[in-house]
């Protein structure tokens, strides 16, 4: 039997769920608190134009590089002053459903964290339709392989991703870097509301463009392979966070702390935290505030300084 024929697990609550409920559970803009679906949408595109039209305004940067042949596979590199190769990086891979969203409104995290002497990079991939998930997840393999290659004396490489790029961003966790002849300096993760196990949406409209097989979904559904074994710790300074905020769906909810418990019994040093008083999107685009809680506390982990924000196992969270 095939390895991940082997896994077992109790029947997931969103097997007993309708397609409607299921839909729900699924589209977070159905979720936020504050504004309208359609509101809420339209404040998010727009923070994300503003902050990167800010950041492209008032830092050093290295604009549309190729990292592969593709049209699509493009990164952004954003500066901090006193620029060396030996430089501590900021991955961030934007969400979108796999179908939307682009490098080019996603700078969220550049002038919080460049102030801060951390370089960020911001990474296109192609979506639905253009591109298959697994051609996704192979483009953003070969971006990190890219920047390793490029800056090959940094200092640390710190993926992070929201929504459809935290699942993109955890996939990285099992990636074949022997396959790409480079081993990349990962230091950390910072998964925002991602999505970690990818049979429910199977049966959402969210699979229209993605057109996933059950056998896609489990081939790209990081929690299944990290419960089969096929992802080992090779760096145990390597810290993964695990982050949902409040007012994302239930559904979010179980699978971001399924995918830290997973993380845990795996071996990795993974944290919880539930964000208080965010949805889906207020949880992103607070990082263009450098007072923001997820904001300082992905920058005190990137600057190595975790003991000034230390984490409670007993709690599984922050201690603030």
């Amino acid at each position: 039997m095939d390895v991940l024929g082997e896994v077992r697990a109790a029947e997931a609550p969103w097997k007993k769920m309708s397609e409607e409920e299921l839909e729900t559970q699924y589209t977070p803009s159905r979720w936020v608190v504050r504004l309208g679906a359609e509101e809420a949408l339209r404040t998010y595109s727009q923070m994300g134009n503003e902050a990167t039209k800010k950041a492209q305004a008032t830092r050093r940067s290295l604009l549309h590089v190729p990292y592969g042949d593709g049209e699509g596979e493009k990164l952004d590199i954003y500066f901090p002053e006193g620029v060396s190769e030996a430089l501590l990086f900021c991955v961030f891979l934007h969400g979108g459903n796999w179908q939307e969203g682009s490098k080019d409104t996603s700078a969220f995290m550049v002038n919080p964290l460049t102030a801060q002497g951390v370089a960020v990079v911001v990474v296109a991939y192609d979506i639905a339709p253009k591109a298959t998930l697994d051609q996704m997840v192979d483009q953003v393999t070969r971006s990190i392989v890219f920047l390793q290659k490029r800056y090959p004396r940094n200092e640390g490489i710190y993926l992070s991703g929201h929504s459809a790029g935290a699942h993109l961003a955890a996939m990285m966790l099992l990636a074949n870097w022997i396959k790409h002849g480079v081993t990349p300096n990962l230091k950390g993760f910072f998964l925002i509301s991602g999505l970690y196990n990818l049979e429910p949406i199977m049966h959402t409209s969210v699979n229209a463009p993605l057109l996933l097989t059950l056998e896609d979904a489990q081939r790209n559904s990081p929690q299944r392979l990290l419960e089969a074994g096929l992802s080992q710790p090779v760096d145990p300074s390597c810290h993964i966070l695990v982050v949902v905020g409040q007012h994302d769906s239930p559904e979010f909810h179980r699978q971001s702390r399924e995918f830290y418990q997973a993380l845990c019994r795996a071996g990795w040093k993974a944290s919880f935290e539930e964000l208080h008083d965010v949805d889906h999107f207020e949880i992103i685009w607070k990082l263009t505030q450098q007072d923001y809680r997820l904001t300082q506390v992905c920058t005190q982990l990137v600057l190595q300084r975790a003991d000034r924000f230390p984490f409670s196992p007993a709690s599984a969270s922050w201690a603030w």
